[in-house]
Protein backbone atom coordinates (compact mmCIF):
# COMPACT_ATOMS: atom_id res chain seq x y z
CA UNK A 1 0.00 0.00 0.00
CA UNK A 2 1.26 3.35 -0.87
CA UNK A 3 0.96 6.43 1.44
CA UNK A 4 0.73 9.75 0.33
CA UNK A 5 3.72 12.40 1.86
CA UNK A 6 2.58 15.34 3.11
CA UNK A 7 5.10 18.27 3.60
CA UNK A 8 5.33 21.45 5.25
CA UNK A 9 7.62 24.19 4.41
CA UNK A 10 7.92 26.55 7.30
CA UNK A 11 8.72 30.15 8.14
CA UNK A 12 11.07 31.21 10.31
CA UNK A 13 14.30 30.50 8.50
CA UNK A 14 14.16 26.69 9.08
CA UNK A 15 13.29 24.63 6.87
CA UNK A 16 11.54 21.63 8.99
CA UNK A 17 9.94 19.32 6.54
CA UNK A 18 7.39 16.97 8.25
CA UNK A 19 6.00 13.37 6.86
CA UNK A 20 3.10 12.43 9.25
CA UNK A 21 3.25 9.28 10.74
CA UNK A 22 0.68 7.03 11.36
CA UNK A 23 0.26 3.08 13.30
CA UNK A 24 -1.51 0.82 11.20
CA UNK A 25 -2.73 -2.54 12.08
CA UNK A 26 -0.15 -6.05 12.51
CA UNK A 27 -0.58 -8.09 9.23
CA UNK A 28 -3.41 -10.20 10.50
CA UNK A 29 -5.66 -6.98 11.13
CA UNK A 30 -4.59 -5.63 8.14
CA UNK A 31 -6.08 -8.49 6.16
CA UNK A 32 -9.41 -7.88 8.04
CA UNK A 33 -9.66 -4.17 7.84
CA UNK A 34 -8.34 -0.91 5.77
CA UNK A 35 -6.47 2.13 7.92
CA UNK A 36 -7.00 5.69 6.56
CA UNK A 37 -3.80 7.91 6.33
CA UNK A 38 -4.16 11.04 9.20
CA UNK A 39 -2.85 14.32 9.20
CA UNK A 40 -0.13 15.19 11.26
CA UNK A 41 -0.25 18.69 13.23
CA UNK A 42 -0.14 21.62 11.21
CA UNK A 43 1.65 24.06 12.79
CA UNK A 44 5.09 25.96 13.48
CA UNK A 45 7.81 24.08 14.78
CA UNK A 46 10.96 25.27 16.46
CA UNK A 47 14.29 23.59 17.50
CA UNK A 48 16.04 23.53 20.81
CA UNK A 49 19.01 26.06 20.80
CA UNK A 50 21.53 24.10 22.40
CA UNK A 51 21.56 21.09 19.66
CA UNK A 52 20.01 22.93 16.61
CA UNK A 53 20.17 26.06 14.36
CA UNK A 54 18.39 27.78 11.82
CA UNK A 55 18.41 25.77 8.31
CA UNK A 56 18.03 22.97 10.20
CA UNK A 57 15.85 19.78 8.15
CA UNK A 58 13.43 17.91 10.55
CA UNK A 59 12.25 14.81 9.14
CA UNK A 60 9.10 12.73 9.59
CA UNK A 61 7.93 9.40 8.17
CA UNK A 62 4.27 7.57 7.62
CA UNK A 63 4.74 4.73 9.22
CA UNK A 64 2.90 1.03 9.66
CA UNK A 65 2.54 -0.46 13.22
CA UNK A 66 3.87 -3.77 13.41
CA UNK A 67 2.24 -6.28 16.34
CA UNK A 68 0.98 -3.03 17.50
CA UNK A 69 4.27 -1.00 18.02
CA UNK A 70 7.07 -1.08 14.97
CA UNK A 71 6.74 1.88 13.29
CA UNK A 72 7.86 2.28 9.46
CA UNK A 73 8.04 5.15 6.88
CA UNK A 74 8.29 6.21 3.34
CA UNK A 75 11.64 7.15 1.52
CA UNK A 76 12.20 7.26 -2.19
CA UNK A 77 15.63 6.28 -4.23
CA UNK A 78 16.47 6.51 -7.83
CA UNK A 79 15.49 8.89 -10.34
CA UNK A 80 12.86 9.68 -11.32
CA UNK A 81 12.14 8.13 -7.34
CA UNK A 82 10.75 5.31 -6.29
CA UNK A 83 9.36 4.72 -3.14
CA UNK A 84 9.49 2.10 0.06
CA UNK A 85 7.97 1.22 3.13
CA UNK A 86 11.17 0.95 5.38
CA UNK A 87 12.11 0.69 8.99
CA UNK A 88 13.69 3.47 10.48
CA UNK A 89 16.07 1.45 12.71
CA UNK A 90 18.56 2.63 15.58
CA UNK A 91 19.93 -0.79 16.31
CA UNK A 92 21.20 -0.80 12.81
CA UNK A 93 23.54 0.72 10.35
CA UNK A 94 22.49 -0.54 6.88
CA UNK A 95 19.72 0.43 4.36
CA UNK A 96 18.21 -1.87 2.14
CA UNK A 97 15.54 -2.76 -0.22
CA UNK A 98 14.24 -5.64 -2.51
CA UNK A 99 15.36 -5.95 -5.54
CA UNK A 100 13.80 -7.62 -8.64
CA UNK A 101 16.67 -9.74 -7.95
CA UNK A 102 15.27 -11.32 -4.72
CA UNK A 103 14.16 -14.86 -5.91
CA UNK A 104 12.81 -15.13 -2.36
CA UNK A 105 9.38 -15.58 -1.21
CA UNK A 106 9.58 -12.76 1.20
CA UNK A 107 9.97 -10.06 -1.44
CA UNK A 108 6.93 -11.07 -3.64
CA UNK A 109 4.69 -9.13 -1.85
CA UNK A 110 7.04 -5.72 -1.11
CA UNK A 111 8.41 -3.18 -3.25
CA UNK A 112 11.29 -4.02 -5.33
CA UNK A 113 13.80 -1.35 -6.30
CA UNK A 114 13.94 -1.42 -10.66
CA UNK A 115 17.72 -0.43 -11.11
CA UNK A 116 17.09 0.15 -15.22
CA UNK A 117 13.97 2.51 -13.90
CA UNK A 118 17.21 5.03 -12.37
CA UNK A 119 19.49 7.36 -14.50
CA UNK A 120 21.36 7.87 -10.93
CA UNK A 121 21.98 3.90 -10.47
CA UNK A 122 25.42 2.85 -10.19
CA UNK A 123 26.47 -1.04 -8.71
CA UNK A 124 29.15 -2.48 -7.15
CA UNK A 125 30.27 -6.56 -6.91
CA UNK A 126 30.18 -6.30 -3.53
CA UNK A 127 27.73 -8.91 -2.07
CA UNK A 128 27.20 -9.55 1.86
CA UNK A 129 24.65 -10.91 5.16
CA UNK A 130 23.06 -8.84 7.23
CA UNK A 131 21.85 -10.71 10.34
CA UNK A 132 18.93 -9.66 12.23
CA UNK A 133 17.43 -11.11 15.89
CA UNK A 134 14.33 -12.42 13.56
CA UNK A 135 15.93 -13.03 10.04
CA UNK A 136 18.69 -11.79 7.34
CA UNK A 137 19.35 -10.98 4.21
CA UNK A 138 21.53 -11.64 1.31
CA UNK A 139 22.77 -8.28 -0.55
CA UNK A 140 24.82 -6.21 -3.22
CA UNK A 141 26.12 -2.95 -2.45
CA UNK A 142 25.03 -0.21 -4.80
CA UNK A 143 24.38 3.55 -4.83
CA UNK A 144 21.93 5.79 -5.58
CA UNK A 145 19.75 9.09 -4.97
CA UNK A 146 17.88 8.81 -1.73
CA UNK A 147 15.66 11.13 -0.02
CA UNK A 148 13.99 11.19 3.05
CA UNK A 149 11.14 13.74 2.49
CA UNK A 150 13.10 16.77 1.69
CA UNK A 151 16.88 15.56 2.38
CA UNK A 152 18.92 14.14 0.01
CA UNK A 153 21.31 12.07 -0.46
CA UNK A 154 23.51 11.62 -3.57
CA UNK A 155 25.18 8.80 -4.32
CA UNK A 156 23.63 7.23 -1.29
CA UNK A 157 25.40 3.57 -0.74
CA UNK A 158 22.96 0.87 -0.09
CA UNK A 159 21.84 -2.19 -0.48
CA UNK A 160 19.47 -4.41 -2.48
CA UNK A 161 18.36 -7.62 -1.12
CA UNK A 162 19.24 -10.68 -3.29
CA UNK A 163 17.67 -13.35 -1.04
CA UNK A 164 15.59 -13.01 2.53
CA UNK A 165 14.96 -14.89 5.01
CA UNK A 166 12.41 -14.27 8.24
CA UNK A 167 10.59 -11.40 6.42
CA UNK A 168 8.06 -13.55 5.00
CA UNK A 169 4.44 -11.51 5.38
CA UNK A 170 6.20 -8.87 7.22
CA UNK A 171 4.11 -5.25 6.01
CA UNK A 172 7.64 -3.29 5.47
CA UNK A 173 9.75 -2.99 2.35
CA UNK A 174 13.44 -2.59 3.74
CA UNK A 175 15.25 -1.12 6.59
CA UNK A 176 16.82 2.26 7.16
CA UNK A 177 19.27 1.94 9.76
CA UNK A 178 20.36 4.90 12.34
CA UNK A 179 23.42 3.63 14.05
CA UNK A 180 26.74 3.97 14.07
CA UNK A 181 28.84 3.04 10.65
CA UNK A 182 30.92 0.86 12.51
CA UNK A 183 27.64 -1.01 13.07
CA UNK A 184 27.32 -1.58 9.25
CA UNK A 185 27.99 -5.31 7.78
CA UNK A 186 28.10 -3.70 4.52
CA UNK A 187 30.72 -0.94 5.46
CA UNK A 188 28.67 1.44 3.68
CA UNK A 189 28.41 5.01 4.65
CA UNK A 190 25.45 5.24 6.52
CA UNK A 191 22.62 7.82 5.31
CA UNK A 192 22.57 9.97 8.46
CA UNK A 193 26.34 9.79 8.42
CA UNK A 194 26.46 11.17 3.95
CA UNK A 195 23.20 13.94 5.11
CA UNK A 196 25.70 15.12 8.16
CA UNK A 197 28.73 15.21 6.02
CA UNK A 198 26.84 17.25 3.14
CA UNK A 199 25.62 19.77 5.23
CA UNK A 200 22.09 18.36 5.00
CA UNK A 201 21.09 19.03 8.70
CA UNK A 202 22.73 21.50 10.56
CA UNK A 203 23.59 19.32 14.03
CA UNK A 204 24.53 15.47 13.83
CA UNK A 205 20.46 15.00 15.80
CA UNK A 206 17.98 12.74 15.11
CA UNK A 207 14.94 12.08 17.41
CA UNK A 208 11.69 9.59 17.30
CA UNK A 209 8.35 10.85 18.87
CA UNK A 210 6.43 7.67 19.00
CA UNK A 211 2.45 8.32 18.89
CA UNK A 212 0.37 6.41 21.44
CA UNK A 213 -2.53 7.88 19.65
CA UNK A 214 -3.81 6.12 16.13
CA UNK A 215 -5.14 8.76 15.46
CA UNK A 216 -2.13 11.48 15.44
CA UNK A 217 1.22 10.76 13.62
CA UNK A 218 4.74 9.84 14.89
CA UNK A 219 7.75 11.48 13.93
CA UNK A 220 11.23 10.84 13.11
CA UNK A 221 13.05 14.23 13.12
CA UNK A 222 16.88 14.99 11.78
CA UNK A 223 18.80 17.78 12.38
CA UNK A 224 16.83 19.01 15.87
CA UNK A 225 14.43 18.77 18.12
CA UNK A 226 10.51 20.00 18.62
CA UNK A 227 9.49 20.87 22.04
CA UNK A 228 5.91 20.14 21.35
CA UNK A 229 6.23 16.31 21.36
CA UNK A 230 7.82 15.94 25.36
CA UNK A 231 6.94 17.30 28.59
CA UNK A 232 9.53 18.53 31.42
CA UNK A 233 13.24 18.43 30.48
CA UNK A 234 15.24 15.96 28.30
CA UNK A 235 17.31 14.03 30.75
CA UNK A 236 20.84 13.25 29.09
CA UNK A 237 22.16 9.57 28.96
CA UNK A 238 26.26 9.22 27.99
CA UNK A 239 26.48 6.00 26.11
CA UNK A 240 28.46 2.92 27.53
CA UNK A 241 30.81 3.82 24.28
CA UNK A 242 30.85 5.51 21.12
CA UNK A 243 29.37 3.78 17.92
CA UNK A 244 26.24 2.10 19.51
CA UNK A 245 23.30 3.16 20.99
CA UNK A 246 23.97 1.42 24.25
CA UNK A 247 23.37 2.62 27.79
CA UNK A 248 24.10 1.78 31.39
CA UNK A 249 20.67 0.90 33.34
CA UNK A 250 21.19 1.47 37.07
CA UNK A 251 18.43 -1.42 38.16
CA UNK A 252 14.85 -2.70 37.04
CA UNK A 253 12.25 -2.55 39.86
CA UNK A 254 9.09 -3.07 40.47
CA UNK A 255 7.18 -2.24 44.05
CA UNK A 256 10.60 -1.02 45.15
CA UNK A 257 12.09 -4.29 44.61
CA UNK A 258 14.49 -4.56 42.04
CA UNK A 259 13.80 -7.42 39.88
CA UNK A 260 16.55 -7.03 37.86
CA UNK A 261 19.90 -5.32 36.67
CA UNK A 262 20.47 -5.36 40.17
CA UNK A 263 24.36 -4.60 39.48
CA UNK A 264 23.32 -2.86 36.75
CA UNK A 265 22.92 -3.52 33.25
CA UNK A 266 23.25 -2.76 29.42
CA UNK A 267 20.54 -1.60 27.33
CA UNK A 268 20.15 -1.08 23.81
CA UNK A 269 17.64 2.01 22.92
CA UNK A 270 16.30 0.19 19.48
CA UNK A 271 13.42 1.56 17.66
CA UNK A 272 13.45 -1.93 15.21
CA UNK A 273 12.23 -3.39 18.15
CA UNK A 274 8.61 -3.73 19.03
CA UNK A 275 8.81 -5.24 22.85
CA UNK A 276 11.63 -5.21 25.69
CA UNK A 277 13.47 -7.49 25.70
CA UNK A 278 15.99 -8.94 28.20
CA UNK A 279 17.53 -12.76 29.12
CA UNK A 280 15.25 -15.20 29.48
CA UNK A 281 15.81 -16.25 33.33
CA UNK A 282 15.22 -12.44 34.16
CA UNK A 283 11.80 -11.95 31.87
CA UNK A 284 10.79 -15.81 33.40
CA UNK A 285 11.06 -14.19 36.27
CA UNK A 286 9.16 -10.59 35.37
CA UNK A 287 6.48 -13.07 33.73
CA UNK A 288 5.95 -14.59 37.23
CA UNK A 289 5.59 -11.42 38.88
CA UNK A 290 2.86 -10.65 36.65
CA UNK A 291 1.27 -13.52 36.90
CA UNK A 292 1.19 -14.56 33.16
CA UNK A 293 0.19 -18.06 31.42
CA UNK A 294 2.79 -19.04 28.69
CA UNK A 295 1.00 -19.99 25.23
CA UNK A 296 3.20 -20.17 22.13
CA UNK A 297 5.46 -17.65 22.05
CA UNK A 298 3.67 -15.31 24.41
CA UNK A 299 2.76 -15.11 28.09
CA UNK A 300 -0.89 -13.56 28.09
CA UNK A 301 -2.84 -12.12 31.61
CA UNK A 302 -6.18 -11.63 32.20
CA UNK A 303 -7.52 -8.24 30.76
CA UNK A 304 -9.31 -7.75 33.95
CA UNK A 305 -5.93 -7.22 35.92
CA UNK A 306 -4.41 -4.49 33.62
CA UNK A 307 -5.33 -2.25 36.19
CA UNK A 308 -3.85 -3.44 38.77
CA UNK A 309 -0.79 -4.34 37.76
CA UNK A 310 2.24 -2.41 39.37
CA UNK A 311 4.31 -0.43 36.86
CA UNK A 312 7.96 -1.32 35.81
CA UNK A 313 10.68 0.56 36.63
CA UNK A 314 13.77 1.44 34.30
CA UNK A 315 16.23 3.67 36.29
CA UNK A 316 18.81 5.03 34.25
CA UNK A 317 21.55 7.36 35.05
CA UNK A 318 19.61 8.53 38.33
CA UNK A 319 16.05 9.16 36.50
CA UNK A 320 13.38 7.11 36.95
CA UNK A 321 11.65 5.73 34.25
CA UNK A 322 8.34 3.79 34.77
CA UNK A 323 6.45 1.32 32.49
CA UNK A 324 3.13 1.24 33.72
CA UNK A 325 0.99 -1.86 32.64
CA UNK A 326 -1.42 0.05 30.27
CA UNK A 327 1.94 0.26 28.29
CA UNK A 328 3.68 -3.11 29.04
CA UNK A 329 0.53 -5.25 28.25
CA UNK A 330 -0.84 -5.90 24.81
CA UNK A 331 -3.34 -7.28 22.94
CA UNK A 332 -3.48 -9.74 20.30
CA UNK A 333 -5.78 -9.60 17.52
CA UNK A 334 -8.35 -11.75 19.22
CA UNK A 335 -8.55 -9.07 22.26
CA UNK A 336 -6.14 -11.25 24.42
CA UNK A 337 -3.87 -9.16 26.87
CA UNK A 338 -0.02 -10.34 26.68
CA UNK A 339 2.97 -8.64 28.13
CA UNK A 340 5.40 -6.73 26.01
CA UNK A 341 8.47 -8.64 27.46
CA UNK A 342 10.42 -11.40 25.84
CA UNK A 343 13.71 -13.19 25.45
CA UNK A 344 16.65 -11.63 23.93
CA UNK A 345 17.74 -14.30 21.60
CA UNK A 346 21.21 -12.83 21.27
CA UNK A 347 23.77 -13.88 23.69
CA UNK A 348 26.05 -11.60 25.30
CA UNK A 349 28.62 -12.03 28.36
CA UNK A 350 26.54 -9.39 30.35
CA UNK A 351 23.12 -8.42 31.25
CA UNK A 352 21.59 -6.95 27.99
CA UNK A 353 18.38 -5.56 27.76
CA UNK A 354 16.45 -3.97 24.45
CA UNK A 355 14.19 -0.89 25.22
CA UNK A 356 11.38 -1.06 22.06
CA UNK A 357 9.00 0.80 21.01
CA UNK A 358 6.70 -0.02 23.90
CA UNK A 359 9.13 1.99 26.44
CA UNK A 360 9.88 4.74 23.39
CA UNK A 361 6.15 5.10 22.88
CA UNK A 362 6.07 6.48 26.56
CA UNK A 363 9.58 8.20 26.39
CA UNK A 364 10.60 10.80 23.52
CA UNK A 365 13.76 9.91 22.24
CA UNK A 366 16.72 12.46 20.80
CA UNK A 367 19.83 10.55 19.46
CA UNK A 368 22.94 12.86 20.11
CA UNK A 369 25.83 11.43 17.70
CA UNK A 370 27.78 15.23 18.60
CA UNK A 371 28.07 14.20 22.42
CA UNK A 372 27.55 10.63 22.31
CA UNK A 373 24.50 10.73 24.37
CA UNK A 374 20.74 10.00 24.34
CA UNK A 375 18.31 12.48 25.65
CA UNK A 376 14.97 11.33 27.40
CA UNK A 377 11.91 12.84 28.25
CA UNK A 378 8.17 12.36 28.48
CA UNK A 379 6.10 11.84 25.67
CA UNK A 380 3.19 14.11 25.15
Amino acid sequence: MKWLVLLWLVAFSECIVKIPLRQVKTMRKTLSGKNTLNNFLKEHTYSLSQISSRGSNLTIHPLRNIMDMLYVGNITIGTPPQEFQVVFDTGSSDLWVPSVFCQSLACATKVMFIHLYSSTFRHTQKVFNIKYNTGRMKGLLVYDTVRIGDLVSTDQPFCISLAEVGFDGIPFDGVLGLNYPNMSFSGAIPIFDNLKNEGAISEPVFAFYLSKDKREGSVVMFGGVDHRYYKGELNWVPLIQAGGWTVHVDRISMKRKIIACSGGCEALVDTGTALIKGPRRLVNNIQKLIGTTPRGSKHYVSCSVVNTLPSIIFTINGINYPVPARAYILKDSESHCYTAFKENTVRTSRETWILGDVFLRLYFSVFDRGNDRIGLARAV
